[in-house]
């Protein structure tokens, strides 16, 4: 077990959150090694890194093919995408894949500035700081008068009132003590909120990849419905041909209803998520959200063991977590101090009349004074043994929550790591090997159509292929952004592509907890 760290006063200004998080995770390991930047391949259909492209984004071009030509929906890149000097820095609020920056960005600063969540939890840090500025005062002192029906008559004279101040010190040490709690109880409160900034501007993030992945879904299957109504035209050329049936006319038209109703579907889903969008964003559910039109993603060149580093440094949850085990050793302090006796000091002045005869013995009509001390006294040993105990076994369990969060972060990012990896495999084996492929067997199958050689409906079969694939395509893509969108949420802070070593925390001053027991499993 380490010794507790003590933080500064907390009547000191409060400190950028992200500062906060740096100081927060005292004991943790320092920066990731650097590695060297490899080439990475990156998926065509798409923008810059979210918040760096600052030109508009170009429109991708619609899929047309004339009558008897069926063309496979473009993948290329969009012209606007600088090859050499590539995108620009990422911002503080967007980084990673991300498409029409600009709203994206702007749509995580209206999420962190006014949803609701946010607000209450910066309500909640500032509760836990004021509490901050007062745990460690003195209590108010007492002020007392007594007025006597009946006046106590002494050889001064008659007593017919007392007044009385009384001023209660507990144990000094008891009071740095649980201002010290009070502090990092703060700072965890700080890192909490972070935790949940983190959530909403990822949350946000999955929904704009979706909406972009269901924008092109659209794309394509439009692109796909002129296909089939331009086979259906050869179709109805051939009958009068008399080289085709009336059969091949229909299934064509139940085709292109069949991708009328996906695109139902599809339209009904943008909807969804658009109104998912603007109650992440804190705005009415209605308000018009513009469908990305590319996206740029690719797997950056990191490592499962990298981001579990960058997690247990930066991740506002684990950094929440340390704070709190330094919160309840603080706490264990204070247990223990409640042994020290408190004293109360009191002063009375007693209000005596002039009506007795002067006298040599007394003075008589002067008024008297009086001076006194309290101490409690803490004979139950019991008692202040079971006050510790508690206190231990909550220092105890909040060091087996910091290696839960650990642990559960370890699988969480080798999870996500790995479905990115599988996406981005995914995605590139479309692009570059199955979508050619059957690109391929259906120009080969519109020409054998052309001369006879083939059914129409092993022709319908390829388009309906490839529409699988491309559609196949794009949630791969999708399935790619969301990952490292959940990677930035798990790691705690927006990665550079390529490895870097991450800021070194700020050191503590640490002080000794002679008295604190030691907890075995630690």
């Amino acid at each position: 077990m380490t010794s507790p760290v003590r933080f500064a006063r907390h009547r000191f200004p409060l400190q950028p959150i992200r500062s906060l998080l740096t100081c927060g995770t005292i004991g943790l390991v320092l920066g990731c090694q650097s590695g060297p930047s490899a080439p990475v391949a990156s998926h065509t259909a798409r923008l810059p890194v979210a918040a760096t492209a600052e030109t508009e984004p170009p429109t991708a071009e619609e899929a047309e093919s004339p009558a008897g030509t069926i063309r496979q929906v473009q993948h290329e890149t969009p012209a606007g995408v600088d090859s050499e000097t590539g995108p620009a820095a990422p911002s503080e609020l967007s980084s990673g894949p991300a498409a029409d920056s600009e709203s994206l960005r702007g749509l995580e600063w209206t999420a962190v500035t006014s949803h609701p969540d946010l607000r209450r939890l910066q309500h909640e840090v500032s509760a836990a700081w004021a509490k901050a500025r007062y745990v460690d005062e003195l209590p108010d002192p007492t002020i007392g008068a007594n007025v006597f029906v009946n006046p106590i008559e002494t050889a001064a004279g008659s007593q017919r009132a007392n007044l009385s101040v009384m001023q209660m010190i507990p144990w000094l040490g008891r009071l740095e003590a649980q201002a010290q709690q009070a502090c990092f109880e703060a700072f965890a409160a700080q890192q909490k909120y972070e935790a949940e900034r983190l959530r909403i501007v990822a949350d946000l993030r999955v929904r704009w990849y979706r909406l972009y992945v269901l924008g092109r879904q659209i794309e394509v299957t439009e692109a796909n419905q002129k296909l089939f109504e331009s086979i259906t035209d050869l179709a109805t050329l051939r009958i009068r041909q008399n080289l085709g049936t009336v059969g091949d006319v229909q299934r064509g038209a139940l085709e292109i209803s069949r991708l009328e109703e996906q695109l139902v579907i599809f339209r009904q889903q943008v909807e969804s998520t658009k109104a998912e969008i603007n109650r992440l964003a804190a705005r009415p559910a209605e308000t018009p959200v513009p469908i990305p039109a590319s996206l740029d993603v690719e797997l950056p060149d990191w490592s499962h063991p990298m981001l579990r580093q960058v997690a247990w440094e930066r991740q506002p949850a684990i950094a929440s977590a340390h704070l709190m085990a330094n919160a309840t050793r603080w706490g264990v302090e204070v247990a223990r101090l409640k042994r020290r006796p408190d004293v109360t000091f009191n002063a009375s002045w007693f209000v005596i009349d002039d009506n007795r005869p002067a006298t040599p013995i007394v003075d008589v009509g002067e008024d008297a004074w009086s001076l006194g001390a309290q101490v409690t006294i803490p004979l139950w040993r019991e008692k202040y043994d079971a006050m510790e105990d508690e206190a231990t076994w909550k220092h105890f369990a909040s060091h087996r929550t910091v290696e839960d969060l650990q642990q559960q972060f370890d699988a969480l990012l080798r999870d996500l790591w790995e479905q990115a990896k599988a996406a981005d495999a995914t995605a590139s084996l479309y692009r570059d090997t199955i979508i050619p492929q059957a690109q391929q067997t259906l120009d080969a199958d519109q020409q054998s159509l052309k001369d006879g050689t083939v059914e129409f409906d092993r022709v319908i079969d390829d388009i309906r292929n490839l529409l699988t694939l491309e559609l196949g395509y794009h949630q791969a893509i999708g399935r790619l952004a969301t990952a490292l969108a959940r990677i930035h949420q798990a790691v705690g802070v927006d990665l550079a592509p390529s490895r870097s070593p991450a800021p070194e925390p700020l050191p503590a001053e640490p002080v000794p907890a002679e008295h604190i027991p030691a907890d075995p499993g630690v």
